[in-house]
C-alpha cells in the first residue's frame, strides 16, 4: 500500500511541475522543461524512500532495490510519456 501512495505521489509531483511549468510560461517548451527537470528530483524523493525503508524500517538493500526501481519508473514513465507526446 506505502508503495502505491509514494507512486501516486510522484504522479501528483509531476502534476504540480507542470502547473509551475504553465504558470511560469505555459508553452509546450516550458512543460517539457519542467517535466525534464521533475525526473531527477523524482530520483532523488524515490532513494530517499529507500534510504528510509533501510535506515529506518529495517529492509535491506537488497529488498528496497527493486521496490525503489519500480516506485520511481511509474511517475518517470508517466513523465517520460508526456515529454514525448508534448515535444511533438
Amino acid at each position: 500500500m506505502h508503495m502505491l501512495l509514494v507512486m501516486i505521489g510522484g504522479v501528483v509531483l509531476l502534476g504540480l511541475f507542470l502547473l509551475f511549468g504553465y504558470l511560469w510560461g505555459g508553452t509546450r517548451p516550458d512543460l517539457v522543461f519542467a517535466a525534464k527537470v521533475f525526473i531527477p528530483v523524482w530520483l532523488a524523493v524515490a532513494v530517499a524512500n529507500m534510504w528510509i525503508g533501510v535506515a529506518k524500517a529495517g529492509y535491506s538493500v537488497r529488498e528496497e532495490l527493486p521496490i525503489l526501481l519500480l516506485v520511481f519508473s511509474v511517475p518517470a514513465a508517466v513523465a517520460a510519456l508526456l515529454i514525448w507526446r508534448l515535444a511533438r
